[in-house]
């Protein structure tokens, strides 16, 4: 089960469930991935919908990376995930809204 007061979101990979979490680590290596100088400025860009599909891969491979998942980013973009794009484009904005405001 997943914890949203700790950050975690779900996303289903393959038919399996699996926990994502932004730790320091994982948002410094998306920070840096994705170009941004702030995380300022990496939330601003999810929130005025200037995201591209590539964001969204970084942002879930953060989040996976930061629970303990073990696969590659390659191994994210052959992934089958549950619900499709607008899925994983839900989960990645969830995942960010979680790390930096309150739980609803």
């Amino acid at each position: 089960m997943m914890n949203p007061h700790r950050g975690e979101v779900a996303i289903t990979l393959n038919g399996e469930t699996r926990p994502m979490r932004l730790t320091l680590g994982a948002l410094a290596s998306l920070e840096h991935d994705l170009g941004e100088d702030s995380l300022l400025a990496l939330i601003e860009r999810f929130e005025q919908g200037h995201f591209r599909t590539d964001d969204i891969v970084r942002l879930l491979y953060a989040g996976l990376a930061g629970a303990g998942w073990d696969g590659a980013q390659s191994d994210l973009l052959s992934a089958n995930i549950d619900g499709g794009p607008m899925a994983a484009a839900k989960a990645a904005g969830r995942l960010l809204k979680l790390s930096f405001g309150p739980v609803e």
